[in-house]
This record gives structure tokens, sequence and C-alpha cells, in this order.
């Protein structure tokens, strides 16, 4: 193995860990190594995806899960305490939790859904990021902080201005405090999903008419899945990442650029 992908001994924190690209980010993660601990809002879903990571790593001891709201600071506090205890230290933070958007135009949303979607998606990464700097600045060994954006914050999403809005504000986010985080060698990274196969977007992919729409604009020609975000994850949270910071890495098999 080149050695700087090995996560061996690392700690690394992964909300929405229990499904979708946060769980194929856990997987990964586990596989090279490292010890995780998964966030969920549903306890029942959080304890079962903790057990099949478990079993799929073959280190139970390895695979740690938390019961988290993470628009809820002191949830968020209370969870990533809980974390630092069972990992002893947390290396790398993938604040990865958000929910989607309602497909509301902009005449017809009340400020009731433009909230509900920021304080997940914008609030719930600012209160992660936060108690996950805090932590590494404090232990002063770095680590690697990651928030899961979208491609709406590049592209314009009719019926998606408040997801579009917080995916955005979430790339500006991890390019301030990569600047303010440096002198405490902890690099800031966003990753900006495509289309990808999660629970998410089923509904959206089941719809032919949307898939015949969208489909042919991804040049990969297929969806994304959860397993292609082990890579990145991995990649964010090793050595080999070391000079990465402030960016944004689109994972969407090339859409955004056709």
């Amino acid at each position: 193995m080149y050695q700087p992908f090995d996560l061996a001994g690392r700690g690394v924190v992964v909300t929405g860990g229990n499904g979708g690209i946060g769980y194929g980010m856990a997987k990964a993660l586990l596989a090279a190594g490292a010890k995780v601990a998964i966030w969920g809002s549903n306890a029942e879903k959080t304890q079962a995806a903790r057990a099949s990571l478990a079993g799929e790593c073959g280190d139970p001891a390895r695979a740690h899960a938390f019961v988290c709201d993470v628009g809820d600071e002191a949830q968020v506090e209370r969870a990533f305490a809980d974390s630092v205890s069972a990992l002893g230290r947390v290396d790398a933070c993938f604040a990865n939790a958000g929910v989607s958007s309602k497909g509301v135009l902009l005449t017809d949303m009340t400020l009731e859904e433009f909230r509900r979607v920021q304080r997940v998606n914008v609030e719930g990464v600012f209160l992660t990021l936060r108690a996950a700097a805090r932590h590494m600045a404090q232990h002063g060994q770095g680590g690697s902080l990651v928030a899961t954006a979208s491609t709406a914050a590049v592209e314009g999403a009719a019926r998606n201005a408040h997801y579009g809005a917080s995916k955005g504000a979430v790339t500006s986010m991890v390019r301030a405090l990569a600047v303010e985080l440096a002198r405490h060698r902890i690099r800031v990274n966003s990753i900006l999903p495509g289309w990808i196969e999660t629970e998410m977007t089923k509904k959206s992919f089941s719809n032919a008419r949307f898939a015949d729409a969208v489909l042919p604009r991804v040049p990969a020609r297929r969806w994304g899945t959860v397993d292609d975000f082990g890579g990145i994850a991995v990649y964010l949270a090793s050595e080999a990442s070391s000079y990465a910071t402030g960016e944004q890495f689109l994972i969407d098999g090339g859409y955004t650029k056709f």
C-alpha cells in the first residue's frame, strides 16, 4: 500500500454516515484502517448501519455510532465529545449530513421551508466543523475537515433555490476556513456530488421523464453510486492530501462539464 493512504490509528467522524454517500465514505475509511464514528438522526437506522459497517470491516471495535440532529447545537457538542471518547482523537471530520429540497418554486416557497434546508445544510455544517476545529486546534496535530456540498452550488437548479443557496454557502465557508485554519495545520475542502443513487434521489431516478432528460447529460453515462465516494474520502482523510486545502472536488461523472 502507498503509505500516505494508510489510515491505521486515525479517528474519523462522518455525519449522515448511516446511509447514502456518508455510508460509502465510512465503509472506505474503515477499509483503509481508520476508526470511524458515524452520526445519524434516526437511531434505528444509525445502529443498523454501524452493525453493517462493523461486519464489513471485520473489527467491530473500530466502528461507532451516535444519534445526532446536526442542526441542534447541544446535540452536536455532545456527539462530538462522545466521538472523541470513542476514537481517542478526531483527525478528520466529514460534515456530510444534509436534507434535500422539496422542489418548490421561489414564488411558492415559505420562509419555514427555506429555513428547514439552511438549518441542516448550513448551520449543521457550521456546528460540526466548529466542534472539530476546536478539537483539532487544541490537540495541535492538525487534521482534515470536509463538507459535502453539491453541484447545485455551481449550477442553476430550478425549484431548488434554497438548496442551491445552502450548498453555495458551504463552499464559501470552506474556502474561508481553509485560510483561517491553515495556521493550525487544518485543511478544509468540499465535495460536490452530482447525480448519485441514494434514498434521497430514489424518487427522481424512478421518474422516466427525469432520467431521460438528465442521464444523457452525464458523460460517464451512469448514475453515481455511494462507493464512488470512498476514494475521495480516504484521500482527504490521509496524508496524501496534506497540501490540498480550500478546494472543491467534483464527483459527478463529468456532468458539470457537459
